[in-house]
């Protein structure tokens, strides 16, 4: 999730599809599935949610409840909305000096949080309370931005710097160490610009795939040693200005923020190569960055990056059909 500028143009092969959009997100381990049967019980659901004014979100995680929780770039608090009804609060007080980009929920009511500083914190989602803190890097020259749960370990990126962090799940978590895991092969780091974006696990559970805000590239990261393969694309040039990912099985979403854009790529049994099967839009995008699911829908904030971001700037988030 990152203020990308790219100045690339909007691809001529962007398809409409009226007011339904799919949006891209890491899926944590052990989330989305469940909830899935009970898509048709959110038919009635509002599908667009206010949040409050200058509240800069930029990363939005569900769990296993019917809640959205929205982090704030402007001062590291959470907003929670309740999706049967849009009505929400803050859930987690800010303070000067935070920020909460990437989230992810587990199944054990943990929310992990890309502090942006050089921090992960970790939240109960059943008191809002802060259950631990981990300093990943320093806080200047580094942008830890998103998060992706994969088995016992949360891994968070650095779009300033090649190297990908984990730290250890669950509510004991504290006790174990953050790793450091520099990035290496076909990388490539571009100074002075957003690199290491969104972040999920390959169709077999073994790797991870990152995606590179720019030049707008796909890479397959072997969990021990950081080596990274470059994924092919096929019938697309990049995935400039990339941010959010989503998996399921091997369709790879892609949120393009400033593209206001989703491309939708079928990944091959290796994660090696990347088809590019449509691209979908949605009038109400204003430079989506993230987004959630919960049933047969899926949840977005728009970071309006291309807006005055200031405390009277309003904000909000919306949903659409899978």
């Amino acid at each position: 999730m990152t203020r990308s500028n790219g100045n690339h143009s909007q691809p001529s092969r962007r398809t409409l599809l009226g007011g339904a959009a799919v949006a891209a997100v890491a899926v944590a381990t052990g989330t989305g599935a469940a909830n899935a049967a009970t898509a048709s019980q959110g038919a009635t659901w509002p599908t667009e949610f206010p949040l409050p004014d200058g509240f800069l979100p930029e990363g939005i995680a569900i769990g296993d409840k019917p809640y959205a929780y929205m982090g704030s770039r402007a001062n590291g608090a959470v907003y929670r909305t309740d999706l049967r009804t849009g009505r929400g609060e803050i859930f987690h007080e800010g303070a000067t000096g935070l920020v909460a980009v990437g989230l992810k929920v587990d199944d054990d009511g943990l929310l992990y949080i890309a502090g942006n500083t050089g921090v992960a914190r970790v939240l109960d989602t059943r008191t809002g309370k802060l259950v631990t803190e981990y300093r990943l890097t320093e806080a200047t020259g580094h942008f830890i931005n998103d998060v992706f749960l994969l088995g016992d370990r949360a891994w968070f990126t650095d779009s300033r710097d090649s190297t990908l962090y984990s730290v250890p799940r669950g509510r004991n978590g504290r006790r174990g160490k953050v790793r450091a895991l520099p990035l290496g092969g076909d990388w490539v780091q571009t100074p002075g610009v957003n690199n290491a974006n969104g972040i999920v696990d390959t169709p077999d559970g073994r790797g991870l795939i990152v995606v590179s805000s720019s030049p707008g590239k796909l890479y397959r990261v072997h969990r021990g040693t950081g080596h990274a393969t470059e994924v092919r694309l096929v019938g697309a040039d990049d995935v400039a200005n990339g941010d959010g990912l989503f998996r399921i099985g091997r369709t790879l979403y892609v949120v393009q923020n400033r593209l206001n854009l989703i491309s939708v790529f079928h990944l091959d049994a290796d994660a090696g190569t990347a088809t590019l099967r449509r691209t979908i839009t949605d009038p109400r995008f204003d430079i989506p960055t993230t987004a959630a699911r919960w049933g047969d829908r899926l949840y977005l904030v728009n970071a309006r990056f291309s807006s005055p971001q200031e405390p009277g700037t309003t904000f909000n988030a919306v949903a659409v059909r899978l």
